[in-house]
């Protein structure tokens, strides 16, 4: 299996996976934390790697704060190709309420421009308290679609929301229209805890499938998988997690996390997610290979050799 930790920090971590495939390689943008050496600004980033293969990853780079919406530190990237581009949607930390979702374009994979009206999308209504995390974008009905983590109005529990932007449009704090007045899918289940976050979307008979982690961080969080016709109402497929937390001594005993769904050019999908075995003191990446049962209608695990 592949294992992947960013070492830039002083030790082996890696957060939120997002991988896509750009000019012949693999690129995976990932959250790395602060440097705590005293140095300013010092808040998260996004780790830059790449792979011809999923399995050996380099690290090429690393995008960091530029401007005072970002001085706290950016992090929880979502990526997608349009127009020979890759467009990262991404959001910034520690402002807790008032976190929001940036977007920024890059023609190499490694500069990346953001967009000038950046943040570029918060919710609103009373439903939420007008924070939005853990972007994730997906390409449905002629939309782009933007799914985000938000919380309840006491800041207690995560749960999703989605809005959408014209496909010609610059994805800016313009573009997006909220397409949901209420959370389109919040903690349930008990293993679910009190969060549900980091959408991981694709296209699927003309379904929208999205995989999603439950629980905070080391409840264990694990995913689960949802289905939805038109993108915004959502239905689960299990009441158990689709993939759990590792056994007891495994790489990933603390937690299964923060999904990431890729689909390679041979229609083949990967779900990226993040593990660790000591609480978070450490954080890994890794991913499983997705088959589809029930007329590609069903997703399963398919175990690694």
């Amino acid at each position: 299996m592949m294992y992947y930790a960013d070492h830039s920090r002083g030790k082996p971590y890696a957060k939120d996976p997002a991988v896509v495939k750009f000019k012949e390689k693999y690129w995976m943008y990932y959250s790395i934390p602060s440097y705590e050496d005293g140095r300013q600004p010092d808040g998260w980033g996004i780790g830059i790697a790449v792979s011809d293969d999923l399995e050996q990853w380099e690290r090429v780079g690393e995008m960091t704060a530029q401007h005072p919406y970002e001085i706290n530190g950016i992090c929880a990237p979502g990526a997608i190709v349009l127009n020979g581009s890759i467009h990262l949607f991404y959001q910034t930390y520690g402002n807790f309420p008032k976190d929001a979702i940036c977007h920024a374009v890059s023609e190499d994979g490694l500069h990346f421009e953001r967009n000038k009206s950046n943040p570029v999308f918060s919710p609103t209504g009373e439903w939420n308290n007008g924070r939005a995390i853990d972007a994730d974008v997906i390409i449905h009905r002629d939309k782009l679609f933007l799914y985000f983590a938000t919380r309840d109005p006491k800041g207690e529990i995560q749960m999703q929301g989605v809005a959408t932007a014209p496909l010609d449009s610059d994805f800016g704090a313009g573009a997006w229209t909220q397409a949901c007045d209420q959370s389109i899918l919040k903690p349930e289940l008990p293993w679910e805890g009190q969060c549900i976050e980091a959408a991981a979307t694709c296209k699927r008979n003309g379904k929208v499938f999205m995989f999603y982690a439950g629980a905070y961080n080391n409840w264990p969080q694990q995913i689960g998988c949802a289905v939805s016709e038109d993108g915004v109402h959502f239905q689960r497929l299990f009441s158990e997690p689709l993939l759990p937390n590792g056994e007891p001594g495994s790489w990933n005993s603390s937690e299964s996390g923060h999904p990431y769904l890729f689909e390679d050019e041979d229609q083949r999908t990967y779900l990226f997610f993040q593990g660790n075995n000591d609480n978070g003191e450490t954080w890994y990446l890794s991913y499983v290979e997705i088959g589809w049962e029930a007329d590609g209608n069903i997703p399963v695990i398919i175990p690694p050799l």
